[in-house]
Formats: structure tokens, sequence, C-alpha cells
């Protein structure tokens, strides 16, 4: 397997070679896995319901629980987003701006294995949001 130093030392020919695919594809299912540890570790801690007669004691659980939720959900939607991302590997789309077709850059990907826009097509994006709101 392929280091983050070795990926970026390839030249822009070798862009989404076989290498740097299955690269990205083990990093991906490295963190589906995680995201469903997490998940599951949630749940186990949601179910371990402990009564506490203090109201002050069960208002910080159920605090504790509301931002565990929080969290939960975000990863829920970031699982969505590698799920999808291992799809694009598996279709041969990964690492190609959905906006424009053009690369979306290794830097990018190893920072955001996620990322389906270039730099610049994400940020016209958030500046269209911007000044037109969603």
């Amino acid at each position: 397997m392929l280091t983050e130093e070795q990926i970026l030392a390839m030249s822009e020919k070798d862009y989404m070679n076989a290498a740097q695919l299955a690269f990205f594809k083990a990093r991906l299912q490295q963190l589906e896995k995680d995201l469903l540890k997490n998940a599951d570790e949630t749940t186990e801690h949601l179910r371990e319901t402990v009564l506490v007669p203090d109201p002050a004691d069960r208002a910080t659980i159920e605090e504790e629980h509301a931002l565990e939720l929080r969290t939960r959900d975000r990863e829920r939607k970031l699982l969505k987003k590698v799920q999808q991302a291992i799809i694009s590997i598996d279709e041969g789309d990964y690492g190609w701006c959905e906006e424009t077709g053009e690369p979306i850059g290794v830097p990018r990907l190893l920072a955001r294995p996620t990322a389906t826009l270039s730099l610049e097509a994400q940020q016209r994006r958030e500046m269209k949001q911007k000044l037109y709101g969603d």
C-alpha cells in the first residue's frame, strides 16, 4: 500500500491510477468502518440508561445524550458520502469534479476523501450560496 508521500510524489499523468484508487478505497473503507463502530458504541451507550434522582444530574446526562446524537447525525451524513465515494471508485468516477470534469487533485482528496468538486468549483458554489442563499 502506498503512503501519502508516495501519492503526492506521483506525476500528474498517474492521476487516479490503480494504486491511487486502491489507496483511497482502503482509506474510505477504514473511515466507513470507524463511523459504523462509533454508531454501535453510541447505541450501546444510549441503552445504558441510568436513573438519577437529582434533576441537575439528569439534565446533564440528557444534554450529553443530545450532543452525542448530534455528533452521530453528522457522522451518518458523512457515512453516506463515504459510501458514495466508494461506489464512485468502483464506477471509475472518483477523483473527478462532478461539475467541471477536471481532476479534484490528490492534496484535496487526501484532506477530504469524500470531495466531489474541485477546489475552484467548491469555492464558486460557496460564493453562490453566500450571495443567493441555499
